[in-house]
């Protein structure tokens, strides 16, 4: 399948939030840089929550190349600077993001805390293709070391949570599966 034939996808982004100048996100940025860039390049949308970190790296990536950007943001925040339209919930973080998982059809996580573990489980409730981009520490590389059969959160067998280990790898994959979500 090329390009061109690809539908269109909402990608969620999920990840580490805090300073983009800091540990754990700072030696994230090329891998986040990348991403971004071949979301928006390919046609997709990129959904997040929409405020620093992870979310603000590869929401300016994806802006700066044309890419639609929505944040699902926490409370009465504006969110970052690369966000085509932000959605404010007025809900806290928990809330806003299993809402997050409502409006997307793929799920990417880079490293992560309690929130991006939170999103996963989410995402896997929702049956929501997972990604895990492996190497990038947090919950994305810890989540592996529990999961049943090396892919599934519970029993259920709801979804695998697929490893990839570079953007494009994971580009490939969703290229893959486009007609079966």
């Amino acid at each position: 399948m090329n390009q061109m034939e690809v539908e269109a996808l909402k990608i969620g982004v999920i990840g580490y939030s805090g300073s983009i100048n800091k540990e754990p996100v700072k030696p994230l940025e090329n891998i986040c840089e990348e991403l971004g860039k071949e979301i928006a390049k390919r046609g997709h949308t990129l959904v997040s929550g929409g405020r620093d970190g992870i979310m603000e790296l590869v929401s300016k990536s994806a802006k700066e190349a044309g890419g639609l950007v929505i944040g699902i943001l926490p409370g009465l925040e504006n969110g970052n600077d690369h966000l085509t339209f932000g959605v404010k919930t007025d809900m806290d973080f928990a809330m806003r993001s299993i809402l997050m998982m409502y409006n997307v059809d793929v799920v990417i996580s880079i490293g992560g805390k309690a929130g991006t573990a939170l999103e996963l489980f989410a995402a896997y409730g929702h049956s929501i293709p997972i990604f895990l981009l492996r190497g990038t520490g947090g919950w994305t590389d810890r989540i592996t070391k529990v999961l049943l059969e090396g892919k599934y959160l519970d029993e259920r067998k709801s979804v695998e949570l697929k490893s990839v280990w570079s953007v494009e790898e994971f580009m490939e994959e969703i290229e893959k599966m486009e007609d079966k979500i």
